[in-house]
């Protein structure tokens, strides 16, 4: 038997904004967050259109692009 340990809201909460804050800057991590909240906004519909437009190649090359920035 796995014993997962499952983070509270409160700690998903604080590593969330501190990967925005470290990623985006105060400016734009307000700007996102404000964002998010006024415009409905449907992250499972979201994700499922995200690459309906693109061919396997692209994503591909997209992921691949990804990929290396981290290198």
């Amino acid at each position: 038997m796995t014993n997962i340990m499952y983070k509270t809201d409160s700690v998903i909460r604080q590593e969330g904004m501190k990967i925005l804050l470290d990623k985006m800057g105060m400016v734009d991590a307000e700007r996102f967050i404000s964002l998010i909240i006024r415009e409905p906004f449907d992250y499972t519909k979201w994700r499922e259109d995200l690459f309906d437009n693109m061919s396997l190649q692209e994503l591909a090359q997209k992921a691949n692009e990804y990929c290396e920035s981290f290198e």
